[in-house]
C-alpha cells in the first residue's frame, strides 16, 4: 500500500543506528561520572532519597510479590517432572533454591524494577524537562542534578536489595506451595533440604549484583528524562526507551557478574 510520504514510517538506517548507539553509551558514562562527583560533594538531600525509596520500594511490592510467588511456582511445576525421570527429585527443594537466590530472584526483580521504576523516572524527569521546571530550578539556584538525580540514584541502588532479599523467601515459598500440592511435601524436610543447600556464599554475589542494577535502573531512567526533548511525544519516547535500555544493559552486566562471582564463590 502506498502512503503519502508524511506519514510512511522511515526505519533507521544502519549507520544512524550505530551513532545513536556510540552517542548513547557516551552519554550514559558523562553523566554517570556527574553523578558520581555530585554524589560525593555534600550536602546529601538525605530526606528526598529517604522520600524515593519509600515511595519506589512501596509501588513496587505488589508486583514483585506476585512475581516472587510465581517464579517458585513455576520453577517446581516445570523442574518436578525432570528430576523425576532422572531419580533426583529429593534434590528438587535444594536446586530450586539455589537457582532462585543464585540468579533467577535478582535478575528478574531487577527486570521488573526497571520495567516499573526506570520508565517512571525517564516520564517524570522528561515532564520536568518539556515544561521547563528544571531550567527553573536552576535559575533558582537551586542545583537540579543533585536534587532530582542523585537522590533518585542513591534510592534505586539501595531500595533493589531489599527486594530482592523479599522476593528470594517468596519464590522459595512458592516451591514449597507447589511442592506440597504435587507431593505433598512436609515443611521441615523442604526447610532443611533449603537450608542445606543454600550457603552464605549463595547470597553474597546474589545481593552485590543487586546493588549494581538498582544502580542501572536509576542513572538509565534518570539520564533519559534528564535529556528529553520535543513535548509530550519525548516524553514517552525517554520512558519507553529507558526500559529496554536499562534492561539490556542489566543483562549484559549480569554475563559478566555471573562470571566473576562463580570465580570468586564457586558452587
Amino acid at each position: 500500500m502506498n502512503l503519502p510520504k508524511h506519514i510512511q514510517k522511515r526505519y533507521p538506517t544502519f549507520s544512524e543506528l550505530l551513532y545513536n548507539f556510540f552517542a548513547t553509551i557516551t552519554g550514559l558514562t558523562i553523566f554517570n561520572w556527574e553523578i558520581i562527583k555530585q554524589g560525593l560533594m555534600p550536602p546529601l538531600e538525605i530526606s528526598e532519597i529517604k522520600k524515593h525509596m519509600n515511595e519506589l520500594g512501596i509501588k513496587t511490592f505488589p508486583i514483585v510479590s506476585i512475581t516472587g510467588f510465581v517464579i517458585g511456582l513455576v520453577i517446581v511445576m516445570q523442574s518436578e517432572p525432570v528430576f523425576i525421570r532422572f531419580g533426583a527429585s529429593d534434590y528438587l527443594p535444594g536446586a530450586t533454591a539455589l537457582s532462585i537466590v543464585r540468579e533467577l530472584a535478582p535478575v528478574i526483580t531487577a527486570l521488573i524494577f526497571a520495567g516499573r521504576v526506570s520508565s517512571g523516572i525517564g516520564a517524570e524527569l522528561g515532564s520536568m524537562r518539556v515544561t521547563e521546571q528544571i531550567d527553573a530550578m536552576e535559575v533558582s539556584g537551586i542545583n537540579p542534578f543533585k536534587y532530582l538525580v542523585v537522590t533518585r540514584v542513591i534510592a534505586t541502588t539501595m531500595i533493589l536489595p531489599l527486594l530482592t532479599i523479599y522476593v528470594m523467601f517468596l519464590s522459595i515459598g512458592g516451591g514449597f506451595v507447589a511442592l506440597t500440592i504435587s507431593q505433598g511435601m512436609n515443611f521441615e524436610y523442604y526447610k532443611n533440604a533449603v537450608v542445606n543447600s543454600i550457603t552464605f556464599g549463595d547470597f553474597i554475589p546474589s545481593i552485590t549484583k543487586t546493588f549494581v542494577f538498582g544502580y542501572i535502573v536509576g542513572l538509565v531512567g534518570s539520564y533519559k528524562g534528564y535529556i528529553a526533548d520535543g513535548g509530550t511525544e519525548g516524553v514517552g519516547k525517554a520512558s519507553t526507551t529507558a526500559v529496554v535500555l536499562a534492561s539490556l544493559i542489566i543483562l549484559l552486566f549480569d554475563t559478566v557478574l555471573v562470571k566473576i562471582s562463580l570465580l570468586l564463590w564457586p558452587l
